[in-house]
């Protein structure tokens, strides 16, 4: 999260949590998960997630601190407590391969205005700013994380609409940046549907393609659509969505191979940072995102049931 900033996911998060076998299909619906998986949440609903840097006035209860590595995952629920009254009121997350967050018990906080003016709220035209865009990679070479979780929901979206079967890409940063995370989940073979990137600042595709790659609204997360328009459409990550609408075009992050591709600057100083792999989507954020879509029920993406557990 980005500081003075919050979320907040409906779906039920952390503990308690209850075996598939001891819940089954129709409970498990009910909590939002439509595929077998190893266990399901059963604690509360409407969780708000702040950067860490943001909280105040609470402290760790010591002996709910535990952690896979060297930080705490709140495995045993709220692990933060108020330091007036000693309620416990939220759960932080730091552990090693996790998200550095707090997430706030419903049931503990109240929401009340600062008595601060409040800035303009984003809007789709935030989208199209340069700001807005995340690069693919980090400073230091590596995959943004960020872009890995993204395309990571993007894809269990795909596979949801298109029911498992293979796509075509539309040529440029959609295709080199996605093109090896898409094979990694969805076929190759005849009857392929087609993706266009579709969105505010940017033509919509004619035809139209089959699905469109469309943002998320930067503060409700409802995904855009182009007016009257019924058809097929994956959300994606607003920030991943605008460097793919609005790619600045210098350079690939892509290593070259053979002759330098067009575009490619040369003699570069320091030379930009190019990832040692394709990029790999994030396949806990896959996995999470394809089980709570109820198209996963459809027989066709069977054998993607049997992955989850």
């Amino acid at each position: 999260m980005e500081p003075s900033t919050y979320a907040v996911d409906p779906q039920p998060t952390g503990p308690p949590w209850r075996l598939w076998e001891e819940v089954g299909e129709d409970t498990a619906a009910r909590q939002g998960v439509y595929a077998p998986v190893y266990a399901v949440s059963f604690g509360a609903r409407d969780r708000i997630v702040i950067a860490p840097g943001d909280s105040r006035s609470m402290t760790l209860i010591v002996e709910k601190c535990e952690g896979y590595c060297r930080g705490v995952d709140g495995r045993a629920g709220p692990n933060l407590a108020c330091v007036e009254c000693g309620r416990a009121a939220a759960t932080r997350v730091d552990d090693c391969g996790s998200w550095q967050t707090v997430w706030l018990e419903p049931d503990a906080v109240v929401r009340r205005p600062s008595g601060r003016p409040a800035g303009p709220a984003p809007d789709w035209d935030d989208l199209e700013r340069a700001e807005h865009r995340v690069p693919p990679v980090e400073p230091d070479g590596s995959w943004s994380r960020r872009w890995e979780a993204a395309v990571g929901v993007a894809l269990a979206h795909l596979v949801a609409a298109t029911e498992g079967r293979p796509v075509t890409l539309p040529a440029g940063p959609v295709a080199e940046l996605l093109g090896h995370a898409v094979e990694r989940y969805l076929p190759d073979g005849p009857g392929a549907r087609s993706v266009g990137l579709a969105g505010p600042g940017i033509r919509l595709p004619h035809p139209r393609p089959d699905v469109l790659l469309v943002p998320r609204h930067p503060l409700t997360g409802a995904p855009w659509r182009p007016l009257g328009d019924e058809g097929v459409v994956v959300p994606m990550d607003g920030g991943v969505w605008g460097y793919l609408a609005h790619h600045p075009g210098e350079t690939s992050p892509m290593p070259a191979t053979g002759v330098l591709p067009e575009g490619v600057l040369r003699d570069d100083y320091p030379l930009p940072p190019h990832p040692w792999q394709s990029l790999t989507p994030h396949s806990g954020a896959f996995a999470y995102t394809l089980v709570r879509l109820p198209a996963i029920r459809a027989p066709r993406l069977r054998g993607y049931r049997t992955t989850f557990r």
